[in-house]
């Protein structure tokens, strides 16, 4: 009577986890499955960005040789604002897919965050790049508006100076990679001195580190300037 019990006992614990491991498998050939998807979505952002790249590079080119619109025939004016129309769709496409390509990349190396903001930043860029193009191939004198925007960028930078600081202490932070998100650091810095942290998320302004005292939000620019090296082990958690 015992051995029956246990047998079908035995028997009922084998079912339920051989339903686990089909449900771990499943679930794995999902996962599996939408890395394979996510890679392939990267490539094709990348290649067709750029391929519209050099459609947009090659209309642009094409429209300023031998388009003009004012002042010229009919034919060089259909020439230029056909090159206007392909530039701008095709930089569109291209802006699109590079930026959206850029920002996936950069968060699987930062945060979802920090790859959203890269990725508009590369969109409002592009765009400006696009409609001075688009100037150029319309004939439209590019001398005052530079001279214009010179002007205020000199003074935007001027009052926004420590946070662009930051911005670009996160690009090369990103890239150079001194610590990614999870590593635990010490930090030699003259700012904040020496400490053991747990990096916890890298963003566009500041990098968030957990410490003995708690969490901190570090600029950029002082992690850049700071010595970096392993910690040994990870601080307490206060």
């Amino acid at each position: 009577m015992g051995r029956g019990f246990s047998l079908k006992r035995s028997a009922r614990r084998d079912a339920v986890y051989g339903r686990t491991r089909r449900r771990s498998i499943q679930w794995s050939g999902v996962t599996v499955f939408e890395h394979t998807h996510d890679a392939a979505r990267r490539r094709r952002d990348w290649l067709i960005g750029t391929l519209a790249g050099v459609v947009t590079l090659a209309a642009t080119g094409v429209g300023r040789t031998l388009g003009h619109v004012s002042n010229s025939s009919p034919q060089q004016k259909l020439i230029a604002w056909g090159c206007a129309l392909v530039l701008l769709v095709s930089g569109s496409v291209a802006i699109r897919r590079c930026a959206h390509a850029l920002g996936h990349l950069i968060s699987q190396q930062a945060t979802a965050g920090t790859g959203a903001s890269i990725r508009l930043l590369a969109t409002g860029f592009g765009y400006l790049l696009l409609i001075f193009a688009l100037l150029g191939v319309l004939g439209v004198s590019l001398q005052r508006l530079l001279v214009g925007a010179g002007l205020t960028g000199v003074v935007l930078g001027i009052a926004a100076q420590q946070s662009l600081s930051n911005i670009f202490a996160s690009v090369v932070l990103l890239f150079a990679r001194p610590f990614v998100v999870g590593d635990s650091i010490r930090i030699r810095s003259g700012v904040v001195g020496v400490m053991d942290a747990v990096v916890l998320g890298i963003g566009l302004t500041y990098v968030t580190v957990r410490t003995e005292d708690g969490i901190l939000k570090i600029p950029n620019s002082i992690m850049l300037a700071s010595g970096i090296g392993r910690a040994t082990s990870p601080p307490r958690v206060p």
